[in-house]
């Protein structure tokens, strides 16, 4: 009779314990495919600006300097939606390099040397978000797309390609072709080479650790950092056509 009495319970407990395992595969799952979203997402709006906002900010730069309010606006009214959290933690943290971009390429492009203090121009409130406990994954991205541009700059200052650039946006766009093809012979000097190595393994390294955490926000960081590549092998293949 005992025994008989206990085995409802057992199979009460394997029950309970059956479905608590099941509510763990279902959270990891979601938190895999949160982290590959955040990942993704991150490279491709790393990639907006050189597509989209490049060739707005030339033509209309107050546009493209008023649209960062609108991805804000955006990305604060996602947070508040479940369903939507992620991508409007995302467009927050876009924002800050949409604003950076608005105001570089619209109004000092032609000044390389103040790319990155401009670059950096979100950092202050990125901060205070981090502080906080706000916007955590579009602060990462916003992070990550920062370390990648700033990567970038240092291997235009060692290698000498600054005075190229500042070439490139005063002069006519008869003249785009031959600073590229001038900017490329820099770039394939031993020294040009030796720096590509050195920073891309670089950004390879902190792009790819950050995609073992198990934090969403880490492969934010790791997609813009990762991503940069990209963009930066777009440039090379312009001069190259060029």
């Amino acid at each position: 009779m005992q025994t008989s009495a206990q085995e409802p319970s057992a199979t009460v407990d394997g029950s309970q314990t059956h479905s608590s395992i099941d509510f763990t595969d279902l959270v990891a799952q979601k938190s895999k495919a949160d982290r590959l979203k955040a990942f993704a997402a991150s490279a491709f709006l790393v990639a907006v600006p050189v597509f989209i906002q490049a060739p707005l900010v030339r033509i209309l730069p107050e546009l493209s300097l008023a649209v960062t309010a609108l991805w804000l606006l955006l990305g604060w009214n996602w947070l508040k939606k479940p369903h939507l959290h992620l991508w409007g933690d995302l467009v927050v943290g876009f924002s800050w390099t949409w604003l950076a971009g608005a105001i570089y390429w619209g109004w000092f492009r032609w000044n390389p040397y103040v790319h990155l203090p401009i670059e950096a121009v979100g950092l202050p409130i990125v901060l205070i978000l981090m502080r906080y406990g706000k916007a955590k994954i579009g602060n990462y991205f916003y992070l990550g797309s920062l370390f990648g541009t700033a990567i970038t700059d240092i291997y235009f200052y060692c290698v000498g390609l600054i005075p190229y650039w500042r070439q490139l946006m005063v002069s006519p766009p008869t003249e785009a072709g031959q600073i590229l093809h001038s900017a490329l012979l820099r770039m394939e000097t031993y020294e040009g080479v030796g720096w590509a190595i050195v920073l891309l393994s670089l950004l390879i390294m902190l792009g790819t650790i950050p995609l073992r955490s198990r934090s969403t926000s880490w492969w934010a960081f790791g997609g813009a950092v990762l991503s940069t590549i990209l963009v930066d092998s777009l440039f090379f293949v312009a001069a190259v056509f060029a």
